[in-house]
């Protein structure tokens, strides 16, 4: 652990929260300082709710985790250069770059509006290009990867946990790295599973020197180098959406413990997906509520508002009677006033697996009976 572990207060428990690897609810009890990863956007089309969900339930916990006298530090990267970024800079005519500066200040915009903290770093991938090469020398060293095609691959079959943090059959990970741009039917690979690492540049993508031929990093690799640059080898908590989880958050536990040797994170936590009409909302699918677009329309504390009605571990669908609901629920809890009604009740709530939906019936049941409830809602982020 990292420093001395945090004692929860007078009649308070442990903070519980479910751990994507270990299928079950557990104690997080960390060190006073939280290092905490949040996987960030690759900046070509942001920021929509499923986004929004995922940074608003990392930013609750930190709020809880400082209210308990934690040090949060939270790294949430850009990812400006990998595949879909490129594709999109293709399809409009214009630099990769200049694309993702605009989509990363949209997102900033976003962020600062919906009350989010700060993030302690916010690196970029393209910054830690000398990082990413001496980390895929690391895992060579240790017979962990392969050079083929002008490529280098992490080899699974050398790491025997490969797929225990999803649990996942290896017919259920074929098809998931196929769905997620795994590239599963690459002649150049010993196995499909196996993941690139370093990647030749078409004539038209940005390209850097490596000792094996100009090229750019595969996906996971920014990851873990950004991670083990800002937080140190091993993390207390590492999170992003489900649709992370394979391939590319079992993908970086395997590279950057081959890497290093040592343990890459104690607790793995993911936000389930949002829905509309039936399918996840993706980029992909094209089935996307821009923050943005609704903060024409909205509050941000509604929207804000709307988000922790959910329970970060169950999936749900938009429709559009959701903001109405929460923009009257807002000003219900506005027209109590100020206060400290509820308070405990959501601390609480908040130690069960960050029970946001339940934190906020507690909050509707004090303001219903006049108690201002100004401080339990500023734990949840919502400015009153």
């Amino acid at each position: 652990m990292n420093g001395d572990v945090t004692e929860p207060a007078a009649g308070q428990g442990p903070m519980r929260l479910y751990d994507t690897a270990r299928k079950a609810v557990v104690p997080f009890q960390p060190g006073r300082i939280v290092t905490m990863y949040t996987c960030g956007i690759t900046p070509y089309d942001a920021t929509h709710l499923g986004h929004a969900a995922v940074y608003v339930t990392y930013d609750v916990l930190q709020r809880r985790l400082r209210d308990l006298g934690h040090e949060t530090r939270c790294v949430r990267n850009i990812t400006d250069v990998d595949d879909s970024i490129l594709q999109k800079a293709r399809e409009l005519g214009v630099h990769y770059l200049d694309l993702a500066a605009a989509e990363t200040a949209r997102f900033d915009d976003d962020m600062a509006a919906l009350g989010m903290l700060e993030p302690w770093s916010e690196p970029r991938a393209t910054s830690a290009i000398p990082d990413i090469r001496g980390f895929i020398g690391m895992v060579l060293d240790r017979g962990h990867a392969y050079q083929a095609g002008g490529a280098v691959y992490f080899d699974v079959s050398t790491f025997e946990d490969f797929g225990s943090i999803s649990g996942y059959t290896r017919e259920e990970m074929l098809r998931y790295a196929a769905e997620r741009g795994g590239n599963v039917d690459d002649p150049n690979k010993r196995d499909p599973l196996d993941f690139v690492l370093w990647q030749p540049s078409l004539p038209d993508e940005p390209a850097w020197e490596s000792l094996w031929g100009p090229g750019r990093p595969g996906w996971h690799i920014e990851c873990s180098a950004l991670a083990l640059r800002e937080l140190g080898t091993t993390i207390d908590l590492h999170g992003g959406g489900a649709d992370l989880i394979f391939p590319h958050h079992e993908c970086e536990r395997a590279q950057s413990e081959a890497a290093t040797g040592e343990p890459f994170v104690r607790h793995w936590m993911h936000q389930a997906m949002v829905r509309m009409h039936g399918e996840k909302m993706s980029k992909s699918l094209g089935n996307l509520v821009f923050v943005s677009e609704l903060r024409t329309q909205w509050d941000p504390m509604a929207i804000r508002l709307m988000l922790v009605e959910n329970h970060y571990r169950d999936a749900w669908e938009w429709d559009e009677t959701r903001m109405p609901r929460a923009a009257q629920r807002l000003e219900r809890w506005r027209a109590a006033g100020e206060g400290d009604g509820a308070l405990e009740e959501v601390r609480a709530r908040l130690d069960d697996d960050l029970d946001t939906p339940g934190a906020v019936a507690a909050i509707d049941e004090a303001a219903a009976r006049g108690d201002g409830v100004s401080e339990a809602a500023a734990l949840l982020g919502i400015v009153l």
